[in-house]
């Protein structure tokens, strides 16, 4: 089961405020856990949104919207992706999470479990993402 570990954006990240050192220094502690635990697949932080944009679809029309976007709450500024046996598991490393605003202040993280093929209905198009898996094209 794999499941990525969300670190929701903030002003600070939107005004591209960089970690403090012993921030970076928790953070790679816990992915080096992870490393030697054999769970870690991915893991990286997100420039602000005044780097970034996003395309709008109406219909057949895609429009560019370009950054910063407004609602930092609902933003991600990173994630960590893990592939564990349960969701228990998920729920003990997430707990373990150093917390990204810094320890004492107030933060949230969100988990959210990623789809397998086996989780989709037999089609052609799923077939297709089996043959690119097994062709080391997508993991």
């Amino acid at each position: 089961m794999r499941f990525m570990i969300i670190v929701k954006g903030d002003e600070r990240i939107e005004a591209g405020e960089m970690p403090r050192a012993e921030d970076i220094a928790a953070m790679a502690d816990y992915h080096e856990e992870l490393a030697e635990a054999g769970v870690l697949l991915a893991a990286d932080g997100l420039q602000p949104t005044s780097k970034g944009f996003r395309v709008r679809y109406d219909g057949e029309e895609r429009q560019l919207i370009d950054g910063p976007f407004a609602e930092t709450r609902e933003l991600i500024a990173g994630f960590t992706m893990i592939q564990v046996d349960s969701r228990e598991e998920a729920v003990a490393w997430a707990r373990r999470f150093p917390n990204p605003a810094g320890e004492g202040n107030a933060c949230e993280i969100e988990v959210r479990q990623v789809f397998e093929l086996d989780d989709f209905e037999p089609s052609d198009g799923v077939e297709r993402f089996r043959r690119m898996e097994a062709e080391g094209k997508v993991t």
